[in-house]
C-alpha cells in the first residue's frame, strides 16, 4: 500500500504481527493498482462487458463501494482507474503536464453481481479502490485480531485508525485528528472505543504546474482534481472502510453539500475548508 503500519495490542500472542502483515497481504495482491497481478489489475484486463469472478474480499469491498457511490450520487466513483492514471495517481507512475482528458468523465461503468461474486466494467471504467481499500485493510486486521482473542487494540495503517475495547488504564484508545499544515484551528482529539477514524486530506498528494496545484482528489462528474477550499475530510464510522470511503466522498462534495449528506446518512464527520470547521450532527452529538 505505500505506508506503514502499527499496533498498540493488550496481551498479544506471539504470531500477531504475521497475522496482521497476512491480512494486509491479502488486501495488496486482490486491490493493488501497483502490482500487475493483482486480482485488480487482471480485471483491468479484462476484456469491457465480460463478467469477472473475484475473490470475497474484493467483492465485498466493491460492494460497499457502489452503495458508497450510489448514496453520494456518484461523488465516490469506483471506476476512475484510467483517469488517476492519467494523471499521475496510479499504478502507471507520476506526470508532469496536464494530460488531456477530454470524453472521459462519461461511459464509466462498474456493475456487481452478489450472486456469483462477480464484477464487469464498461469500456471506460478502470477499477480504482483507492480510496476505500485501506479503510478494509485495517478492518481485515483488525477482525483477525478479534477472532484470536485480541480484544483491547489500536491498529493504524497509513492514518487509518480502528481501535476496540480498552487500554491497560482502562482509558480509551485516544487519537489526535491530524491537521493540515495550513490549519489555524485545533486538532480534535478522539475517543476510539469500538469505532474507526479516516482522514482524507486533500493537501497530502498532488502536483505543481504553472503554479498551480492539482490534488488527487477528483470530481467524478468532470474527471478533474477537486476544485475547492476543502483541505481535510474526517469520518468516524464502525467500520474504517466506511469512514475511509465516505471521508472521501464528502471531500469531493464540499463542505455544504458534504455536510448535508453527512447529516441524511446519520455520518459523523468534519469538513475543514479553509480557516472554517462544518461538522455534521453526529459528530456534534458525540461531543457530550
Amino acid at each position: 500500500m505505500g505506508t506503514s503500519w502499527s499496533l498498540q495490542a493488550v496481551l498479544p500472542p506471539a504470531a500477531t504481527a504475521h497475522g496482521v502483515q497476512a491480512a494486509l497481504d491479502i488486501v495488496v495482491e486482490q486491490m493493488s493498482q501497483w502490482e500487475a497481478e493483482s486480482d485488480l489489475s487482471r480485471f483491468n484486463r479484462v476484456e469491457p462487458g465480460l463478467w469477472h469472478a473475484v475473490p470475497g474480499e474484493l467483492a465485498h469491498v466493491v460492494e460497499a463501494a457502489l452503495a458508497i457511490a450510489r448514496a453520494s450520487d456518484g461523488a465516490f466513483d469506483a471506476g476512475l482507474g484510467r483517469l488517476t492514471d492519467a494523471w499521475g495517481f496510479g499504478g502507471a507512475g507520476p506526470v508532469g503536464n496536464i494530460p488531456n482528458v477530454a470524453g472521459a468523465a462519461t461511459g464509466r461503468t462498474i456493475d456487481f453481481d452478489p450472486a456469483t461474486q462477480s464484477i464487469r466494467r464498461s469500456a471506460g471504467a478502470a477499477l480504482d479502490l483507492s480510496g476505500i481499500a485501506k479503510g478494509y485493510g485495517v478492518d481485515l486486521a483488525a477482525e483477525w485480531l478479534l477472532d484470536t482473542g485480541v480484544r483491547h487494540f489500536l491498529l493504524e495503517v497509513g492514518g487509518e485508525l480502528r481501535g476496540e475495547g480498552v487500554r491497560p488504564d482502562g482509558q480509551p484508545w485516544w487519537v489526535d485528528v491530524e491537521m493540515p499544515p495550513t490549519s489555524s484551528l485545533p486538532s480534535w482529539r478522539i475517543a476510539l472505543h469500538d469505532l474507526s477514524v479516516a482522514t482524507s486530506g486533500n493537501y497530502r498528494r498532488g502536483f505543481d504546474v504553472a503554479g498551480r496545484r492539482y490534488s488527487h482528489s477528483f470530481d467524478p462528474k468532470t474527471g478533474r482534481p477537486i476544485v475547492s477550499n476543502v483541505a481535510s475530510v474526517t469520518v468516524l464510522h464502525r467500520e474504517c472502510m466506511m469512514a475511509d470511503g465516505w471521508a472521501t466522498a464528502l471531500t469531493v462534495l464540499g463542505p455544504e453539500a458534504g455536510i448535508a449528506l453527512a447529516d441524511a446518512q446519520c455520518l459523523a464527520a468534519c469538513v475543514l475548508a479553509g480557516d472554517r470547521e462544518y461538522i455534521s450532527r453526529a459528530w456534534r452529538d458525540m461531543l457530550g
